[in-house]
C-alpha cells in the first residue's frame, strides 16, 4: 500500500478542530490506538474502536481537493500531524503517519450500502436523560456492592447488565448511545438530528458529529464502508 506525497487538507478548518478532539478522546481509551483512514468522494472517513464500549466510531471531515487512499495509521500520530490553523486553507495533515498493521476490526468495516432508517429511536435529549440515568444506576449498585464483592469482574457484570439494555423501540443498546456521548457525538446543542440506521447485521446510530455501528450478536458477514461528503 503506497502513502499519498500530497497530504489533505480540509475544506473547514473548524472539522480539523473536531477530529483533533475525537481522537483525543481515543487515545484516551487506549493510549496505543490505531484508526482506519479511508479518503474518496471529496472526504476524510476516519474509524476507530474504543475498547471501552465494543463499538465502531466514524468521524468524517470535508477535505479541500481530491484524495484517494485507504491507510490505517497510529492515532497519536495522526493527532500530532494534525494542523488545526485557523486559517481554512492551512487545516490539515502536515504529513500522513506511516501506515500500521491493523487490529482485526479494521478489516471489519459496516457494508458499503443499503442502509435504511429505523423507527422508534427517542431524541437526543431523551437519550441523554436515558443515559444519566444509566450512569446513576451503575453508581448506585456499584456503591451497594459489599466490601468482598467489590471487584472488577462484579462491576463488569453491572456494566453489561445496564450497557446492553435497548433504547427505545429499537435494537441499540445502550452502550452504542453512552459511547457517542463520550465522544462528542451527542451533544447538547438544542435542534441537532439523530437517526438510527440499519444494514443486514450492523446498526448505526447517526449525529452530524458522527457515527457509532456494531453489529448483532450472532451476526455473521464482513463488508466494507465507502466514504461519502458528510457523515457516514
Amino acid at each position: 500500500m503506497t502513502v499519498p506525497v500530497r497530504s489533505p487538507r480540509f475544506a473547514d478548518a473548524r472539522e480539523a478542530a473536531d477530529l483533533a478532539a475525537f481522537l483525543g478522546r481515543l487515545l484516551h481509551y487506549d493510549r496505543a490506538a490505531a484508526v482506519r483512514l479511508q479518503a474518496g468522494g471529496g472526504a476524510l472517513a476516519v474509524f476507530g474502536r474504543p475498547p471501552s464500549f465494543e463499538v465502531l466510531a466514524i468521524r468524517t471531515v470535508r477535505l479541500s481537493g481530491s484524495h484517494d487512499f485507504d491507510i490505517t495509521v497510529s492515532a497519536g500520530e495522526l493527532l500530532e500531524a494534525l494542523n488545526t490553523d485557523g486559517a481554512d486553507e492551512a487545516a490539515g495533515v502536515s504529513a500522513l503517519p506511516a501506515p500500521v498493521t491493523g487490529p482485526p476490526w479494521a478489516g471489519m468495516l459496516p457494508p458499503r450500502g443499503g442502509w435504511q432508517e429505523c423507527r422508534g429511536l427517542p431524541g437526543p435529549v431523551d437519550l441523554r436523560t436515558e443515559l444519566a440515568d444509566a450512569v446513576a444506576e451503575f453508581r448506585a449498585r456499584d456503591a451497594a456492592l459489599p466490601e468482598e464483592r467489590r471487584t472488577r469482574a462484579e462491576r463488569d457484570l453491572i456494566g453489561r447488565d445496564i450497557w446492553s439494555r435497548t433504547v427505545g423501540d429499537t435494537e441499540l443498546p445502550l452502550r452504542a448511545v453512552h459511547a457517542a456521548q463520550s465522544l462528542g457525538f451527542l451533544r447538547q446543542e438544542p435542534g441537532f438530528p439523530v437517526a438510527l440506521l440499519t444494514t443486514g447485521s450492523w446498526l448505526r446510530l447517526r449525529t452530524p458529529f458522527g457515527s457509532i455501528a456494531l453489529r448483532s450478536a450472532g451476526s455473521g458477514g464482513l463488508g466494507t464502508l465507502a466514504v461519502t461528503v458528510g457523515t457516514v
